[in-house]
Order: C-alpha cells, then sequence, then structure tokens
C-alpha cells in the first residue's frame, strides 16, 4: 500500500571495502571466515611439491592450501553500514593482484605472524605507499613467542599513529576486535585530517 503522500524507500546501507592482507599463511583466509557473516567466498588451492621453492613453509610447516586470488566475507555493522572484506593473496607472485583488490579500500588489516615477522612487511610497504590506513593486527599462534605491541612496532618500523592490536585469527570476537580497531583508527585519521572550520581553507 502506498504512503500517503508519497514516502521515500530506506536508503540501502553504505558499503565499506576492507583488505585482509599480510604474508603467506599469515592466518588472512581464516581471519575472513572468522568474521563473516555469509559463507566466505575462498580461492584456495592446495599446495603441491612443484611450489615448495616459491613458497617456503619455514614456520608454517602445517600449511597444506594456499589462496591464490582473493577470499570475500561480509559483515554488517548496523543498519547503515557493511563491511565486505577482501583476503589478499600473500605468495609474491600473486602481489600483482593488490592494486586491483585496493581500488576503493578504505582500510586495511595486515596479519602478522612473528614466526615470520618480515613477510609482513611488503604490505606495511604497500599501504604506506598509498595512503591507505591500516592495523598492523598480531596473530598469536599456538608456541609462537609473545612480543610486546611496542617491540612489534619497532621490528616493522612503525610510526606511533599506526595501532597495533593482538588477535586471534580463529576466534570471531578476537578478529572483529581488531576489525573494530581499524574502524576506530579510520574515523580518528578522518577527524585528524577534517580541516579546522575556524581556518580558511
Amino acid at each position: 500500500m502506498a504512503c500517503a503522500g508519497g514516502c521515500d524507500a530506506p536508503a540501502p546501507p553504505a558499503t565499506l571495502k576492507i583488505l585482509v592482507a599480510g604474508g603467506f599463511g599469515a592466518g588472512k583466509t581464516t581471519f575472513v571466515g572468522a568474521v563473516s557473516e555469509i559463507e566466505p567466498l575462498c580461492t584456495e588451492e592446495l599446495l603441491s611439491g612443484a611450489g615448495e621453492g616459491r613458497d617456503p613453509l619455514d614456520g608454517v610447516e602445517a600449511k597444506t592450501t594456499t589462496t591464490v586470488a582473493l577470499d570475500f566475507g561480509r559483515l554488517t555493522l548496523d543498519g547503515r553500514h557493511v563491511l565486505y572484506l577482501f583476503g589478499t593473496p600473500g605468495q609474491r607472485r600473486f602481489w600483482f593482484l593488490w592494486e586491483e583488490l585496493c581500488a576503493g579500500a578504505l582500510g586495511a588489516v595486515v596479519l602478522v605472524d612473528t614466526r615470520r615477522l618480515a613477510d609482513c612487511f611488503p604490505a606495511v610497504d604497500f599501504f604506506e605507499r598509498r595512503g591507505i590506513a591500516f592495523v598492523l593486527a598480531v596473530n598469536e599462534f599456538d608456541g609462537a613467542h609473545r612480543y610486546t605491541a611496542e617491540e612489534v612496532r619497532d621490528a616493522a618500523g612503525l610510526g606511533p599513529h599506526v595501532p597495533v592490536v593482538r588477535c586471534d585469527a580463529r576466534l570471531t570476537r578476537s578478529a572483529t576486535t581488531a576489525l573494530a580497531a581499524l574502524v576506530h583508527h579510520l574515523l580518528s585519521t578522518a577527524r585528524h585530517d577534517r580541516p579546522d572550520p575556524g581556518e580558511p581553507s
């Protein structure tokens, strides 16, 4: 039944594109799967002996699959905002896909495996060069050494403005907390970049 005098349909929710990046085996597919409210789209393939030279498994010997294109998930924040999550492939030979995946992205969660800390450096450099805000999420694998946030920050060469958080990518609550840290960081960055209304433009 039509509304008297006409009425507008409710506006569709705004979609916010977030990337989940990091090195090979850092937990990106697990992270997306933990927070997505839909069955995530994954492009995983079994690792084979032919890829051992290109995808060294030092520190992640139990890994049997790898993402070859992207992971996709969705998380509704409220009636007005929906996060679209895109997990990037970690292997160097698939980095060309990052450029396409980052188009329109508001920010990123960069997952860190402290057993292979240097693997996060390309993602950190990628987002810094493009001015895309990100948080560093230390994925605390079983048996891995625990470092303080400041130790990880120093090792990654990050400034104090980049949040460093701990997470367990297997746990929905923990992974969602990392996403919340990113959203808070994006809001804080937007407020900081907004010109003072009292200043001449």
